[in-house]
């Protein structure tokens, strides 16, 4: 199992929201992201999920000079996911060029499937495709739309477009410290062929435990953050418990 930490980015600070609240409950853990970056890498990471919230509100990249910034400082050894704001192909070969791994879309492959399928056309391996739901209905816009999609249906559909892997996050959940969606994770895990990561609400090595159990049935790893930031979980430690699991 994959943890992975993550580094939300709003106004060039790392953050944490409630259920995706940029407006009215943001907390501050860090001004200077680059150091957190290279916190996580020494802590032992193999992969680090970057949100430009910003980005994500405003449908295109705000805080790309930080973003760089990170690579730049750990893109050789820490592979790096990245969302928010990647709406066009060129932004996608920008953030490549520049030493990103994967980029994750997420309100533009819903709203523009043919979008997507073009990323996933030029850019193949590069493309993860974020799936925010709640009550099984995907959300998009930084959550801020309930559509009436399902996920599982999407789920298929962009796996036969080519996407990489499925972020999968319970948005009711996430940064709510409340626990993983087991349940709903491992639903669309079963109905696609395609790695799933698992997102919003681990809250305790429990959490990361369970998910370990049900590795096999397609979960490749889990994002991690308020529990990381409030010191819930340990991730050095957390990392170890599940590669002892995995063995």
């Amino acid at each position: 199992m994959l943890l992975i930490p993550a580094i939300d980015i709003k106004d060039g600070r790392c953050v944490r929201l409630r259920q995706g609240d940029m407006d009215n409950d943001v907390t501050v853990f860090s001004d200077d992201p680059v150091a957190m970056a290279r916190h996580w890498l020494e802590q032992g990471a193999r992969r680090l999920h970057i949100v430009d919230l910003n980005g994500a509100r405003s449908g295109v990249p705000v805080n790309e000079p930080v973003i760089r910034r990170i690579i730049k400082a750990v893109g050789d050894e820490l592979p790096v996911q990245l969302g928010g704001g990647i709406r066009d192909l060129d932004i996608i070969e920008r953030y490549i060029d520049d030493g990103v791994s994967f980029v994750v879309i997420g309100t533009a492959a819903v709203k523009n499937p043919g979008f997507l399928r073009d990323a996933c056309t030029a850019f193949g391996g590069h493309v993860i495709v974020a799936l925010d739901a709640k009550g099984g209905k995907v959300a998009t816009d930084g959550w801020s739309k309930l559509t009436g999609h399902d996920v599982t249906d999407l789920g298929r559909k962009f796996e036969d477009y080519g996407a990489e892997a499925i972020l999968y996050t319970d948005i009711g959940r996430d940064g709510m410290m409340s626990g993983v969606n087991i349940e709903a994770t491992v639903e669309l895990a079963r109905h696609v062929k395609i790695p799933v990561i698992a997102s919003g609400g681990i809250a305790s090595m429990k959490d990361i435990e369970q998910l370990c159990a049900v590795e096999s049935e397609g979960i490749e790893g889990a994002i991690l953050g308020r529990s990381l930031y409030e010191g819930a979980i340990d991730f050095k430690a957390a990392q170890e418990r599940a590669d002892q699991l995995a063995g």
